[in-house]
């Protein structure tokens, strides 16, 4: 019998445009082959005669990380058989054409995500055998298959959480909740290289890479990974937090458009931490790489969220007898807001209850397992109040549910408390709607409604659960006991007359109403109003007074009197910080009895408008017109005023333009051509800074159709 020629590959097509498309991962490329697990990749295998299944025998082998072995579950041999075997790897499924073989690669939805080399084994029975290199390719988690952890079964979800690579980040103030577009850009091509550099420069790859890459099958592991690498307290992470005021070394986190610069940046410097992030920059990057990654992730902001420092589940706030906010005595906080990620994932380290949305917080607030990060914390347990839960479930449950008390302080020390609040945290808990440019408010998620018995049942389990069956909430809570400051004789409230716009005087107007109350059941009372305005930090905090007034009001049972207050522009204008907020606080003293009230009003002061025109469709390829108009409403000129464009899909990078200067009152028209890169739908974000104001932004979604065949 004549001896059969050895089998030999001529060429291999991985099919990339095909397999992307079925693996969702052709916004990424068509080129380089990119798939997810636990979902069959085909390959077409050219050799020098047809494949004989008898007595030919291909072994595939498929590696990841440095020194990849079986056992670490860095590499995979498999045989190609007829049919494949359950949720392994396997070559199977096979058809042979003339000298091509067809053949359809199972990865199992356990793997461990990363590049991989595939390489085949060629032999014949009791022949030696030949290995041949196949190529490369890039396995991501899978959340359309039901195998996997981050396993999300439902398309429109998947679309908004996986799919979209635009977005809002929440800021502002629980009452003046401002959306803030962001290109998260995870299919640019090459922050997918980028995402599994971040992994590889963490200090558990450096430590021991094996071990790192054979743990990258578990998406607990990879969370808390890339939320200790998004930040840079402890690594060569990506971003430098900076909440101070001079980013004169870099580029204020206000003037950031998208997370691509960011991440383009980084790796350009070789793992350099990029200048500067705030807590909402540090979400958005970390949505981007966990959006690449594969795993369902969304931005949520937290409105006055607490950094309760000492876990005692209380926030003490200061005021003097002028109404002036005090430093706090210790390291607890309340920030305005604060933004951190939820990623969808199932825990198996918990009960099953607890599988679905996680907090994931990269900003670095405090350290959890000795590295700055936060999470994954089950939303359910926070809400449940199981703060023993790992990871990090208390310090998230603290900053959502904490109680606040507001002291006076006369010569450094508490003289009475002005009020003990147990609902002003962790408010308009926001992330972006689903399908939709609108806000969601998920606060209902995190806690019961404030004041039901739920909401406090919950409360007095975390509480005892973090402090103990004594443990105390607070050093002076035990003024807490006489309940005074809750049964007043008049009730007072600050408004604003008119929208308060950054450049124009603010116009409020204090609204007493006198009430009964056991000490004054009749008869008129002496009020002395001492008011104060300060420049509010985005860390809760404040600087020294811009303002004071003190007024002396008379109030008979029963009467109303709404008076009138003026902030003059010229108070404010050269005082506040780049996010324009003022708190305006009164402290009122009823005259003979010595009892003090507390009112506040923050003011967020509005930037003028930006308006963004499309003339026409928008299709890949042809020019799109954008129009882009701002007026300057205030009294002053903007100066040194910049432009910058971002977009994926619609622009690749960046453009940015120097305006000049634009005059009070007059109105810039910018003009200019785009060429869309993708089809789908789109968003265009404009930033303008200038030296008076930072962050003048806006955005257009823009429905991009495919070239037309010419």
């Amino acid at each position: 019998m004549d001896q059969v020629v050895a089998l030999k590959l001529r060429s291999v097509d991985l099919q990339s445009p095909r397999n992307n498309k079925e693996h969702r991962t052709q916004e990424i490329s068509l080129q380089r082959l990119i798939v997810r697990r636990g979902q069959a990749f085909t390959m077409q295998l050219q050799f020098n005669r047809p494949f004989h299944s008898g007595t030919d025998h291909l072994t595939f082998v498929a590696e990841t990380g440095p020194a990849p072995t079986e056992h670490l579950g860095t590499r995979a041999t498999f045989l190609l058989t007829d049919t494949r075997q359950g949720n392994v790897w396997s070559a199977s499924d096979f058809t042979i054409n003339a000298n091509s073989l067809f053949v359809s690669l199972f990865t199992p939805a356990n793997a461990v995500i990363g590049p991989y080399s595939l390489k085949i084994q060629i032999s014949q029975d009791q022949g030696h055998s030949t290995t041949h290199s196949l190529g490369t390719f890039i396995l991501l988690f899978n959340p359309w298959s039901a195998e996997d952890d981050v396993y999300l079964p439902s398309e429109i979800l998947l679309q908004e959480y996986i799919m979209m690579d635009y977005g809002f980040v929440y800021k502002g103030h629980e009452r003046f909740v401002t959306p803030w577009p962001w290109n998260y850009g995870q299919f640019e091509e090459d922050i997918i290289d980028i995402c599994f550099e971040i992994l590889n420069k963490s200090l558990y790859f450096l430590e021991n890479p094996a071990k790192d890459c054979s743990q990258r099958n578990d998406v607990v592991y990879v969370c808390r990974v890339v939320t200790a690498m998004i930040n840079s307290n402890d690594d060569s992470g990506v971003l430098q937090g900076n909440w101070g005021e001079d980013y004169s070394q870099g580029v204020s986190p206000l003037e950031w458009n998208g997370s691509v610069a960011i991440l383009r940046q980084w790796a350009a410097r070789g793992g350099q931490p990029v200048k500067y992030g705030q807590c909402w920059v540090f979400a958005a990057v970390m949505c981007t790489v966990m959006r690449c990654l594969g795993v369902p992730t969304r931005v949520v902001s937290n409105f006055r969220s607490a950094h309760n420092a000492d876990a005692n589940l209380t926030i003490d706030t200061y005021y003097d007898q002028n109404a002036e906010m005090l430093p706090p005595q210790k390291r607890d906080k309340i920030w305005n807001f604060h933004v951190w990620n939820e990623c969808w994932m199932i825990r198996k380290d918990l009960p099953p209850e607890y599988n679905g949305w996680q907090v994931l917080d990269p900003t670095p607030q405090q350290t959890s397992s000795g590295l700055f990060r936060c999470g994954p914390a089950s939303v359910k347990a926070v809400r449940e109040g199981e703060v023993h839960l790992p990871f990090d479930t208390a310090f998230v449950y603290a900053e959502v549910n904490a109680d606040e008390v507001v002291w006076l302080l006369e010569d450094g020390r508490a003289q009475e408390i002005l009020a003990h609040k147990t609902s002003s945290i962790g408010k308009e808990i926001s992330t972006k709607m689903v399908g939709s440019d609108q806000r969601q408010n998920i606060t209902s998620s995190y806690k019961y409604p404030e004041g039901s018995p739920e909401e406090r049942s919950v409360f007095m389990k975390a509480s005892q659960k973090m402090l103990g069956p004594r443990g105390t909430l607070s050093p002076f809570l035990d003024l807490l006991g006489s309940g005074g400051f809750e049964n007043q004789p008049v009730q007072l409230q600050l408004h604003l007359t008119r929208t308060p716009q950054w450049g124009q005087d603010l116009l409020l107007k204090l609204h007493a109403r006198r009430v009964t109350d056991r000490a004054h059941p009749q008869g008129p009372i002496q009020l002395v109003v001492r008011f104060c305005a300060q420049t509010l930090l985005h860390n809760g905090g404040t600087r020294e007074p811009l303002w004071r007034q003190t007024s002396h009001l008379t109030l008979d049972f029963g009467e109303v009197i709404e008076w009138p207050l003026l902030l003059p522009y010229n108070n404010y204008r050269n005082k506040l910080t780049d996010e324009k907020m003022i708190r305006v606080s009164g402290i009122a003293k009823v005259e003979g009895t010595g009892r003090s009230m507390l009112v506040l009003k923050d003011i967020s002061l509005e930037p003028p408008d930006l308006s963004i025109e499309v003339s026409e469709k928008a299709e890949v390829g042809k020019a799109l017109k954008v129009h882009i108009s701002l007026t300057n409403t205030l009294s002053v000129p903007l100066t040194h005023c910049t432009m910058v464009l971002e977009g994926s899909g619609l622009i690749n990078g960046q453009i940015s333009k120097d305006l000049g200067t634009l005059v009070a009152g007059r109105t810039i028209q910018i003009q200019m051509d785009l060429y869309p890169i993708k089809a789908g739908p789109r968003q265009l974000q404009v930033l303008i800074s200038s030296k008076e104001i930072k962050e003048i932004k806006g955005y257009k979604d823009i429905l991009v159709a495919a070239a037309r065949a010419s």
